[in-house]
């Protein structure tokens, strides 16, 4: 890796940093309508994946979405404008910290039910393929919405169907305040294989080699449509 890309995968996780301890005091101090899920020291993942994305590639995301959004590259001042509910914020201050979405940046927005993104990256997936264009899809989850019904349709369709989406599980190791393995009696690996889906395993807190794995990955769905489960230990 060159030192740009280096120096650009720092700057990138910074910011995300930086803007969640912001949102952190702004909150703590009753700036904030409604509620945030702070998404810190999770900032490799967004940020590694995003480095082969495009702005015609589509991200939905999740209630600890902010760094997912910023690392797509949605304006900042208008990010922060949308969770202190201003008129000029993304969503004209509609959405708030759960609800953040930016269509000219491919961003579809972050959602406050558990793997509720799963669905609209699916049905953004077969858009795009229909498109034609060699654009992808991406959805971020983390390991707690690995019990929702629902991520396992998803799998099904996007392997049926051929779909360009790249799962990206974001596993913590916690669902709320339970430990994973109190949850989830299977892993992912075997989630995946069940349904015919490609699995790639990497440490979400390097950032580097999140670019290199969901680089090669991005680059073969672009081309094949072929779905793709990622699963990021972080």
């Amino acid at each position: 890796m060159k030192p740009e890309e280096h120096k650009a995968f720092y700057r990138q996780m910074l910011v995300i940093r930086r803007s969640e301890e912001a949102l952190r005091r702004l909150f703590a101090d009753g700036h904030v309508p409604g509620f945030v899920h702070l998404s810190i020291g999770q900032e490799a993942v967004p940020t590694g994946i995003s480095h082969s994305l495009r702005d015609s590639d589509t991200v939905s995301s999740n209630h600890r979405g902010h760094g997912h959004t910023l690392a797509k590259g949605v304006d900042l001042e208008a990010f922060f404008a949308e969770i202190l509910g201003r008129v000029t914020g993304l969503c004209k201050g509609r959405g708030g910290s759960m609800h953040v979405a930016d269509l000219s940046r491919g961003m579809l927005g972050a959602n406050g039910i558990v793997g509720a993104g799963l669905p609209i990256t699916l049905g953004s997936a077969l858009a795009l393929k229909i498109r034609g264009k060699g654009d992808v899809s991406v959805v971020y989850f983390g390991d707690g919405a690995l019990a929702e019904g629902l991520l396992h349709e998803c799998f099904n369709i996007a392997s049926l169907w051929n779909l360009p989406i790249l799962f990206a599980c974001e596993n913590n190791g916690w669902s709320e305040f339970s430990p994973t393995s109190n949850q989830i009696a299977f892993e992912l690996k075997d989630l995946a294989k069940a349904h015919k889906l490609s699995y790639s395993h990497v440490d979400g807190n390097c950032v580097g080699d999140v670019a290199k794995v969901a680089g090669k990955l991005i680059t073969k769905m672009s081309a094949s449509n072929k779905p793709a489960v990622l699963e990021c230990d972080t």
